[in-house]
């Protein structure tokens, strides 16, 4: 961040005479336009309040702490110009599942602290459906907010006291969700955005007081939302855009953020198509009984032995497994294709499996980890109805791909400079893996890159640069938005996608050539 070009910046106001007397807080006015190059700004009474004092014990210079609020600028606080008081910002991702924060200190632009934890929403529901229609009930719109803003208040403070830092130190924050999130974090009404024809309350909440929201930080504070396009696009994919510089990319790219919907965004600094359809549910405790959510003893790698053909596995802190999460998912289904255990049609082969072959409830169901290697007692196993939701999932992401990517933007997969995976999940898939089973393109591995939590990300870039108020609103209104659900091109791709890696073997030709190290060890 470049000194003096931020949220914080030192001004000096002319000195008041015989021949200039302007009041006070006209003078410091035209300091602060004058600094920041604006034609707008405002000044608070709790500032005014003791302006006169406060500047003559200054020597009339001031260290302002300021914010954007679309086309004009706030100051937040003064204070003296040698003070040395913590000056922060929080960026926060409100996560459907999980919720992750960060401080950032506003002088200098670094991260000084950061905290994770999961979306205390889920104790009503943990999908965005069953949160929206309980918001609906008496009182059941005041209780979701109350539980997410609870829930960021003493993760807030804790994380504070973790670095030394007291929560009035906290001056401004940028946070980032969902389109149903945005809305229960600002206690609003959400039940249109799940009704046809999907209205949203509002997809630019803008600047807002820190206490209008409950947010217990500095009595000043402001927080920005980021803005949504509509009901399935959310402040959080525009922040992942801001983060992966996608608005600004000469050639074109690609980003995908994969968690209960697989959210898409195709182009460059000349266009942006986006699109969002469901992918996910069954990579991370949804649809399938053996997903679960990262943690210790979980699987979140798999591959098979070069030599043995055997199935290997790795867990989270080296524990005994309780279970797999997305990534492990997808590791094992290329697992199991490429060493014949399933076929094309994603069916289980009885010769190749042998006794790891069981039925269970009528149900054909493999053996990965047997009961007396497990952490619970039972065996971990993976059913032919798991194998149906994950081969369901990874039909809809390639095909949302192929439409957004091949049929709408015009491109082909090989003229993608980057093929951005954003998302906690994004973090630790397994291009590889999820090439195999025909879950993504069949490009370089070199053009893939792993964002981590973009939304996050961006939040954070917001806290570092102004400028970058006016790259989001641009971000928003340059999205084309494509609607998925009423695509029936959509669903006739998708038909042919279901199979492994897909119908047309030709489109997957790594697959398919000896000595390309499918399912081997990450290590």
């Amino acid at each position: 961040m470049i000194p003096g070009k931020g949220f914080v910046r030192l001004v000096e106001v002319q000195k008041p005479s015989l021949s200039n007397n302007t009041a006070d807080a006209e003078r410091l006015e035209k300091s602060l336009k004058d600094e920041i190059g604006t034609g707008h700004i405002r000044i608070p009474l709790s500032v005014v309040k003791t302006l006169p004092s406060n500047l003559r014990s200054w020597g009339f210079r001031a260290k302002a702490v300021v914010f954007r609020n679309r086309e004009s600028w706030i100051l937040i606080d003064l204070l003296p110009p040698e003070s040395e008081k913590a000056l922060l910002g929080a960026a926060i991702d409100i996560g459907t599942t999980r919720i992750e924060m960060a401080l950032v200190n506003l002088e200098t632009g670094i991260e000084v602290g950061k905290i994770g934890f999961d979306n205390p929403q889920a104790l009503i529901g943990a999908d965005v459906l069953t949160r929206i229609h309980y918001s609906a009930k008496p009182g059941g719109l005041e209780k979701l907010n109350r539980f997410v803003i609870e829930a960021v208040n003493q993760n807030l403070a804790s994380l504070c006291q973790t670095h030394g830092y007291e929560k009035e130190d906290i001056y401004m924050v940028a946070a980032a969700g969902n389109t149903a999130m945005t809305h229960l974090f600002m206690g609003i009404e959400s039940f249109e955005i799940i009704k046809e024809p999907y209205i949203p309350c509002t997809n630019i909440p803008g600047t807002l007081a820190a206490h209008h929201l409950n947010l217990e930080i500095n009595e000043n504070a402001l927080v920005y939302l980021f803005p949504n396009i509509g009901s399935y696009f959310g402040g959080d994919l525009i922040a992942g855009i801001l983060f992966s510089d996608l608005d600004k990319k000469e050639e074109p790219c690609l980003m995908v953020d994969v968690g209960t919907n697989a959210e898409i965004v195709v182009g460059s600094k000349d266009f942006l198509i986006a699109c969002a359809g469901a992918a996910g549910p069954a990579l991370e405790g949804g649809m399938s009984k053996m997903g679960m959510t990262a943690k210790p003893g979980v699987i979140d790698r798999v591959w098979v032995d070069p030599e043995s053909r055997d199935i290997l596995f790795h867990t989270i802190e080296d524990q005994k497994p309780v279970g797999i999460c997305g990534s492990g998912m997808i590791d094992l289904a290329a697992a199991l294709f490429v060493s014949g255990r399933i076929d094309i049609r994603g069916k289980f082969s009885e010769p190749v499996c042998g006794r790891r072959l069981i039925e269970k409830e009528g149900i054909k169901a493999f053996i990965l980890v047997d009961k007396t290697l497990s952490g619970t007692g039972e065996p971990i196993i993976l059913s032919q109805v798991d194998l149906n939701s994950l081969t369901s999932s990874k039909a809809a992401m390639y095909t949302i791909l192929e439409v957004i990517v091949k049929n709408t933007a015009g491109l082909e997969f090989t003229d993608l400079k980057k093929f951005f995976v954003a998302g906690t999940f994004g973090s630790f898939i397994n291009p590889v893996s999820a090439i195999s089973i025909g879950m993504l393109p069949d490009i370089p591995l070199s053009t893939f890159e792993v964002l981590g939590n973009s939304s996050l990300g961006g939040a954070k870039l917001l806290l570092t640069s102004p400028h970058a108020f006016d790259r989001i609103l641009n971000i928003r209104q340059s999205i084309t938005y494509i609607e998925l659900n009423v695509n029936q091109e959509f669903m006739n791709m998708f038909s042919g996608a279901k199979f492994y890696p897909h119908t047309d073997a030709s489109r997957f030709p790594s697959i398919f050539t000896p000595g390309l190290p499918i399912g081997d060890s990450a290590e």
